[in-house]
């Protein structure tokens, strides 16, 4: 815990200097003021989250993390609890969604084992903190115990720190695992005081008789563990999922080193909510990519404060509404460090 703490108290105020610097910048560039809209914000805050007026976004890394959750007895997924180790296996041959849109973006994918339910294939490419065999049935106990809730987050920290090592200028946070969605749901639920029904949604496919079976199961959990919502560790140990911590370390770390953190949909919503609990200062490093189909992930959005790039009715998970924002985020910043000022172009400025 001492570890967390340390990295919360080192996530630091976004420089008001830097910011007003790439302001001046953005507005002496060859177009009418504020034209970019969107791209020109984005510009702005990355060199306030990375201290730098003309920042590089050359290596890219998505992080997406798998776990399997014990919820899933529960009947509260479309899709077998087998299919989350499928899913890693296919992430590492290149064959899924956020393999395709991370190549598209110029990123590399980490695939981590936070806590599959089963041994996966030892394979180099393969990253493994498991904690456990997938996390205990929330709706009769905790997911898991307060150190098991400390260890992923810490995890979390060692995964993201070993990538900075090998260079990172912008991260992007992706997930795997089937129940997920039901996870997030309590732990959206609990912190910002939303009832259940209110945030949770059909997650991979869940009909009618499924979503109310799924809100019932979220509603159960809750009572039963009674998670503090002032104590976001107790709250992720007791609803919350390994892959979920494993995020909310990855988010904290990328808030220390002055990261810019992408953060994806709904399930990396989550773990950026813990994060946010644990240190409201870390929301200032986070990127919305998008807002998913998921009811709750708004909530999750306007809870933080944070307002999302992109609307394209994902929900898909992975990481994939992360790495489109990704490109979006070269995009803006080579506006920033590669167009021309009205002065370097010879162009007339706005008569005044």
């Amino acid at each position: 815990m001492e570890r967390i703490e340390n990295i919360a108290k080192s996530i630091c105020a976004i420089d008001s200097a830097i910011l007003a610097k790439a302001q001046k910048r953005l507005d002496n560039l060859t177009k009418p003021l504020g034209s970019l809209g969107r791209l020109e914000e984005l510009a702005k805050q990355i060199c306030g989250i990375t201290a730098q007026e003309t920042p590089l976004l050359n290596n890219k890394v998505i992080f997406t993390l798998a776990a399997d959750h014990g919820v899933t007895e529960e009947g509260v997924s479309a899709y077998p609890k087998e299919v989350t180790a499928q899913m890693v296996y296919n992430f590492l041959s290149g064959g899924a969604g956020i393999n395709v849109l991370a190549r598209h973006a110029g990123a590399r994918v980490v695939v981590v084992d936070m806590g599959v339910a089963v041994d996966l294939k030892a394979d180099s490419r393969l990253v493994v903190k498991k904690i456990n065999y997938g996390t205990k049935n929330m709706a009769k106990g905790p997911a898991m115990s307060r150190d098991e809730a400390i260890r992923s987050i810490h995890s979390g920290i060692e995964i993201f720190e070993t990538e900075f090592k090998r260079g990172l200028d912008i991260a992007g946070t992706g997930e795997m695992g089937i129940g997920n969605t039901t996870s997030a749901s309590a732990l959206t639920a609990v912190f910002t005081h939303t009832p259940a029904k209110a945030l949770t949604g059909r997650g991979a496919g869940l009909d009618e008789r499924g979503l109310k079976n799924k809100i019932a199961v979220i509603e159960r959990s809750i009572s039963l563990n009674k998670p503090d919502p002032a104590d976001p560790i107790d709250v992720l140990s007791k609803v919350g999922g390994f892959e979920i911590g494993g995020l909310t370390g990855i988010i904290l770390a990328a808030a220390a080193k002055k990261v810019p953190l992408v953060i994806d949909g709904f399930i990396s919503g989550a773990a950026a909510l813990v994060a946010y609990h644990i240190e409201p200062k870390a929301k200032d490093y986070m990127i919305a990519s998008h807002c998913s189909v998921e009811s709750g992930h708004k909530i999750i959005l306007d809870h933080m404060g944070l307002k999302p790039l992109l609307d394209l009715n994902l929900r898909l998970g992975e990481g994939t509404g992360g790495a489109l924002a990704i490109s979006l985020a070269d995009a803006a910043v080579k506006i920033l460090t590669q167009m021309a000022t009205f002065k370097s172009a010879n162009v007339s400025e706005k008569k005044k």
